[in-house]
């Protein structure tokens, strides 16, 4: 085994950030830094070392979880096969498939031979995947499944590993050494070409290097105290649904590696909702689209009026400055996240305070997040003793948030990227200074960050009037008939929205449908001025969906694509003074 030190405590100096530059900053002191002659898969090595028998990871299928032992043994075995099959040190190996222990342990094995990993979402579509398999450079391939195998060689693979194939390697007898090859991988080597959802155009590849991902994923485990660790019966306890093609889903995996939790992965969120009940899960790491979603099938189990109660007192809760623990929790609600959930990473998206408020209601802390692929996801994270609702938390460790004078939300930390592959390569996010620009608008409060919209989604009417579509978004998906909403008013007179449809409409009147939408428009236009609120709206009868073309692999709406699909149905809101009609 490789016995080293595999972390130091770093004592960033902060400069660069006189006031003529910068609005107020947030420093949340030093963090917790990768040696310079370790790799990111060395937390894997050193948890085997000072925890061997302590139970780590397991996919789906499996009752028990392997060990630390167990799983840095299998990493350590692919790791030989991986060099018994050529793998070069920066050869970039392109994986496809949902998240799971085969998934894990090749990403692990590839980066400790100093691979570089490239994570392809799985619901990408032929052309995203050759642009990604293109662009990267990508020699090596792994799928999970024929079909996605398929879809790789489409792109142009030559020949793809099964994630059979790669579990057989993992459980076989390594014949040739790896160690060599794991020991000269440092710090700042490229670990990841990780890419962005595309919104406005052909994703770009953000280089991760091992530092930026274990700064992320080690810094969030100490803002956030015990949540990931503990031992023996107070280990913490997870299920991992995230895609592991998505920024977030890794540094999550890798927080849950280096603080110690039990963790369960599950091939996507349905899988994991189902499965809270018997795993009985102590956190979560989840996106607003799933939080909402279990909110919704909550509603089966509850009272008349008890979701209201909820949202009621957990908001009174949480402006108390008290943690939702001490709530009393409702026996249905609890039981379906498992009897033991007490915290809830939320991250990926904006969430309705009414949402947090409901999960408080029911004693389960709603621990906003903040970050990006460009900071390894991680900036910012509330924590269960110091929650303030309305707010992404503080800064993890390491990290410092600014506010540059015309309100863009500046980040610099170890977890920042030093900028994108390919394609890409000339248009680097970070300044000089090594300022990361987010195009995210936002504020400080006592050091907690605020987001408040986005430079490139902010709606300017016609009347000078700039509104966030993105809270009215929010607030009109919870209703129980909508699917998706996108608001709409740039350059235009007044604000308007298209709505989305989910299985609870089908079969009931137009009449009815429309009342209830109306009621959450209505609701949506409570959080703004009339300047800014919801004055049309039309009803699609097709969904946003990633497969359209619609929605990026991270659920994110791309408007630019939804305005030019649906450009009848907003002339017609901005053309016409008819009354609404169901489409």
């Amino acid at each position: 085994m490789l016995a080293r030190k595999v972390f130091r405590h770093c004592h960033l100096v902060k400069t660069g950030l006189e006031s003529t530059y910068m609005n107020p900053q947030s420093f949340s002191g030093p963090g917790v830094e990768l040696s310079e002659e370790s790799g990111l898969a060395s937390i894997v090595f050193d948890a085997a070392d000072r925890t061997p028998g302590r139970p780590s990871l397991g996919g789906s299928e499996q009752s028990e979880l392997l060990t630390c032992l167990e799983v840095a043994e299998r990493v350590r075995s692919l790791a030989s096969a991986l060099v018994e099959a050529g793998v070069d040190v920066g050869e970039r190996v392109a994986v496809l498939g949902r998240t799971g222990l085969d998934w894990v342990v090749l990403d692990l094995a590839v980066l400790a031979i100093g691979g570089v990993l490239v994570p392809v979402y799985p619901t990408s579509s032929p052309a995203q995947i050759r642009h990604m398999v293109d662009d990267s450079g990508s020699t090596r391939f792994a799928a999970e499944s024929e079909f996605d195998a398929g879809r790789l060689v489409d792109a142009g693979a030559t020949m793809v590993w099964s994630f059979e194939t790669v579990s057989r390697w993992s459980r076989s007898r390594s014949r040739t050494d790896p160690n060599e090859r794991i020991a000269a991988v440092r710090r700042d080597d490229l670990a990841m070409i990780v890419y962005t959802s595309g919104t406005t155009g052909p994703a770009k590849g953000c280089m991760l290097s091992h530092r930026n991902m274990f700064a992320a994923a080690a810094n969030t485990v100490v803002r956030t105290g015990d949540m990931f660790g503990g031992k023996g019966e107070d280990q913490a306890v997870t299920a991992l649904g995230l895609p592991l093609a998505h920024v977030f889903g890794q540094t999550i995996l890798y927080a849950t590696l280096y603080g110690g939790s039990a963790t369960h992965l599950l091939p996507g969120i349905p899988e994991t909702v189902a499965a809270l009940s018997h795993i009985k899960p102590t956190f979560l790491a989840l996106v607003p689209y799933a939080l909402e979603k279990i909110r919704k099938a909550a509603r089966l189990h509850l009272a008349s009026g008890a979701e209201e109660a909820a949202v009621s007192d957990g908001l009174a809760l949480l402006r108390s400055g008290k943690q939702a623990s001490t709530a009393v929790p409702s026996q249905p609600v609890l039981d379906m996240l498992g009897g033991r959930l007490r915290s809830v990473i939320s991250g990926g998206a904006s969430l309705d305070d009414s949402t947090a408020g409901f999960y408080a209601g029911f004693g389960v802390d709603i621990l906003n997040c903040y970050g990006m692929t460009e900071s390894a996801t991680a900036v910012t994270v509330n924590e269960p003793q110091t929650n303030r609702i309305g707010t992404v938390g503080r800064p993890i460790p390491g990290t410092t948030v600014a506010i540059a004078p015309d309100g863009e939300v500046l980040v610099r930390g170890s977890n920042v990227t030093r900028g994108y592959w390919g394609a890409a390569a000339n248009r680097s996010p970070v300044d000089a200074d090594g300022w990361l620009y987010t195009g995210d608008i936002g504020e400080l409060d006592e050091g907690y960050l605020r987001i408040t919209g986005r430079k490139k989604e902010i709606l300017v009417t016609s009347g000078g009037k700039n509104v966030a579509p993105t809270p009215l978004e929010d607030r009109i998906r919870l209703h129980p008939l909508v699917s998706n909403a996108i608001v709409l008013g740039d350059g235009r007179a007044f604000v308007a929205a298209l709505i989305t449809l989910g299985p609870a409409a089908v079969g009931l009147g137009d009449d009815l449908v429309h009342a209830e939408l109306q009621v959450a428009v209505d609701d949506a236009n409570s959080l703004v001025s009339r300047a800014e609120s919801i004055r049309e709206f039309r009803v699609l009868t097709d969904d946003f969906t990633v497969d359209s073309g619609l929605l990026t692999p991270s659920l994110k709406l791309k408007r630019a694509s939804i305005e030019a699909r649906f450009n009848t149905e907003i002339a017609d809101i901005y053309n016409m003074a008819s009354p609404r009609t169901l489409r």
